[in-house]
């Protein structure tokens, strides 16, 4: 727990496992699996967790506690409490029947290490019990690994069909082998993400599994379900039925980039664009947010808007402005200066249209950066791939956007760019 503790005391003094229950059913479900772990079936007691705070403040913590919440009116302050009465290395596994990204956000930081939602399975339990075994035992082995910062990259189209997922897969292939970093690809478009398909692979059952089940999310639930592509990088996709609805309320793929934060050292989340209006919550931990862009009239419109709302809802991101597939000049159907002018910052890497190596890419399964052999492709994805990590030192300051210009002004310069377009001719009557 992260709190101001008293003084522990010695490990050989304190129990294995102690759990406070609200409910019989529980407590039956508990107990044949502490028998299983070596752990006394008599410390699963009822009281849930104002029974524990009583016991705890008199006795040692034990070193694995396991505390209901579902009588709690109060779960964080309440847990909070629990903090003032545990030791230092004591792990907590909480249960309840509220459903909240935000309760679970703010009981992670209080500092319990995992959130199971009632009904769990014996299963579920089993994998918080040994996840938490393996924190009791030592320090996870991507942090002792390993003393890079974690950078959280999230790629977003400003229009379907720019190719942001080209981009975001080359960007985690590069991140893994050209920087060197254990890298994981997020892939969250559900239904019909590419993430898994561009690198050859099956994307399992993982990402549809994560968002049935939320409370099952943990290091070891990652380390089963993502999909190797090579030594340094993994990758979590889906294809789900496109009959299934997969409703979620945003914290299975919260808790997916906590954990995936913990055991990677670069993570790049392919993120659809409907996804930021219904969970802009997914960005409050993104250090560098590609944007990807085409120089057309409508991802024009879309890109101010996009920045508009970046700038508000993600303001602690780096913005890298991509443009793919650029035709070479004069093909334009805006130029590169009237694209920047309108958004009123800078494109910060150009791709250019090279369909030869994509098509080579598709047919051989592998990432558009690995299978370009042109340096005029590969160079500026691998400026891409710099300017990301440089997100990672704090001493590097982000390029200086356009200051004083308000959204009006930028839709201005917008409907200037429309008055250029030259309009069809009217069909004459008969």
């Amino acid at each position: 727990m992260n709190a101001p503790f008293h003084a522990s005391r010695p490990a050989s003094l304190r129990d294995p496992f102690t759990a406070f229950v609200c409910d019989e059913e529980t407590a039956e479900m508990l107990r044949p699996i502490a028998v299983e772990h070596g752990w006394a079936p008599e410390k699963v007691n009822k009281g849930g967790l104002r029974n524990a705070v009583q016991t705890l403040s008199v006795s040692a913590s034990p070193m694995i506690l396991f505390v209901d919440l579902s009588e709690s009116g109060d779960p964080l302050n309440d847990i909070n409490a629990l903090a003032e009465v545990c030791e230092p290395g004591t792990v907590v596994i909480a249960a309840g029947q509220v459903n909240d990204v935000r309760l679970y956000r703010d009981l992670v930081a209080s500092g319990i290490q995992d959130y199971l939602l009632k009904p769990f399975s014996p299963d579920q339990l089993r994998d918080a019990f040994a996840h938490a075994q393996l924190t009791v035992s030592g320090p996870r082995a991507a942090e002792t690994a390993s003393d890079k910062p974690n950078v959280m990259t999230a790629v977003v189209g400003v229009r379907g069909g720019v190719g942001a997922s080209t981009i975001a897969t080359s960007l985690a292939w590069l991140m893994g082998d050209k920087g060197g970093r254990s890298t994981a690809l997020l892939d969250l478009d559900i239904h019909f993400g590419t993430g898994a398909l561009a690198l050859d692979l099956e994307p399992g059952r993982g990402l549809t599994d994560a968002i049935e089940n939320p409370s099952r999310i943990d290091g070891l639930f990652i380390e089963r379900a993502m999909v190797r592509a090579s030594d340094k990088l993994s990758v979590l996709s889906a294809e789900a039925p496109i009959n299934q609805v997969m409703l979620s309320d945003g914290s299975a793929f919260f808790q997916l980039e906590e954990e995936i934060r913990h055991a990677f050292e670069g993570t790049v989340i392919d993120l659809p664009r409907p996804m930021l209006i219904q969970y802009p919550h997914l960005l409050n931990e993104i250090h560098v947010i590609v944007l990807v862009v085409e120089f057309t009239l409508a991802a024009t419109r879309d890109a101010i808007r996009i920045l508009s709302w970046l700038k508000a809802n993600a303001p602690q991101a780096r913005i890298l402005v991509v443009a793919n597939r650029a035709p070479g000049a004069g093909l334009q159907e805006v130029s590169r200066k009237d694209f920047e002018q309108s958004i009123e910052r800078k494109v910060d890497v150009i791709v250019p249209y090279d369909p030869k190596s994509a098509a080579q890419a598709a047919k051989l399964g592998q990432p558009l950066a690995k299978a370009a052999k042109s340096a005029k492709l590969s160079q500026p994805l691998v400026q891409l791939l710099t300017l990301t990590l440089t997100s990672a030192d704090p001493e590097a300051e982000p390029e200086a956007n356009a200051k004083g210009a308000s959204l009006l002004g930028k839709l201005g310069s917008f409907t200037a760019l429309m008055a250029k377009k030259p309009k069809p001719a009217r069909p004459q009557a008969a």
